[in-house]
């Protein structure tokens, strides 16, 4: 970073963020049919308005907030500049900004993906990104190595709740299932961050799955979707989690989002959600 002190690594800030506003993390989904109950346009103007109620409501109650990227690419260029706009709000809010934007690719392509939303100086620098392994984990060298130059963070898809995901993600083979090596690799890339607990590189695992990966040796975040309206419960949540449970965000969207327009309903969800999930190292 020129001109200024290095940014902490990722695991580190999101420790903090955690120890001082818990483990929800609330996610930015303008989808269409949303954005018409709150009586907005499906159009750039509707998803602006749409985010800025969402980080009145809740930006400053959580440790990190989540925008899903598809819903702000539907629109442009002028989606994408809406887009910009919220992650640098989000981290005036005092919360860390997750990019849920699925990238996955090789080579220069990855790279390009990496460089835009992992380098210092990019419109569309975020805290952390969501990431896909299905071409090979190593496909995303590039993007952990941005990451760990920059102080960013990667949250990496091992065992999705979709149905579909299923039959790939518990393939086995020498390594135990598909999934599981996702999760052990990733625990290998933070291991190598000698003193930094919890590493920076995480993994995505479902709530609602029946036969999630093994986290014990992760020795970095979780991010958790499919907690609320989509079935996952607080049980779940710690059944799954295991040893990694001070370092996971559990994600709410729906539950969060269907209380607006109105800003205190929301705000008010969030604040009763914050207390359920709120984990400690003894918890």
């Amino acid at each position: 970073m020129t001109g200024s002190a290095p940014r902490a690594p990722f695991g580190a800030r999101l420790r903090a963020a955690i120890t001082d506003r818990g483990n929800l993390c609330v996610g930015i989904d303008p989808h269409p049919a949303l954005l018409r109950s709150w009586g907005l346009g499906t159009d750039a103007a509707g998803i602006a308005e749409f985010s800025r109620r969402s980080l009145e409501a809740f930006a400053d109650l959580v440790p990190a907030v989540k925008p899903q990227v598809a819903f702000f690419e539907e629109y442009g260029s002028a989606g994408l500049a809406v887009l910009e706009e919220i992650l640098g709000a989000i981290g005036e809010a005092g919360a860390l900004s997750v990019a849920d934007a699925k990238r996955g690719d090789i080579g220069s392509t990855m790279a390009g993906y990496a460089r835009a939303w992992l380098r210092d100086g990019s419109p569309l620098a975020c805290d952390a990104l969501t990431v896909s392994p299905y071409l090979g984990v190593g496909s995303l060298d590039t993007a952990f190595d941005a990451a760990a130059e920059t102080g960013r963070g990667l949250f990496v898809l091992a065992r999705t709740s979709n149905p579909e995901a299923g039959s790939l993600q518990r393939s086995t083979g020498p390594a135990g299932t598909v999934a599981q090596s996702v999760v052990d690799e990733v625990g290998r890339r933070n291991a190598r961050s000698v003193g930094v607990v919890p590493g920076s590189f995480g993994v995505v695992v479902g709530a609602t799955v029946a036969d999630p990966p093994r986290l014990d040796d992760l020795s970095g975040p979780v991010l958790m979707p499919g907690v609320g309206e989509q079935g996952g419960t607080l049980a779940d949540v710690r059944r799954i989690a295991g040893a990694a449970l001070p370092n996971t965000l559990v994600n709410v969207s729906r539950h969060v989002l269907r209380a607006g327009p109105d800003v205190d309903a929301m705000r008010a969800a969030v604040t009763e959600l914050a207390a359920q999930y709120r984990f400690t190292e003894n918890s």
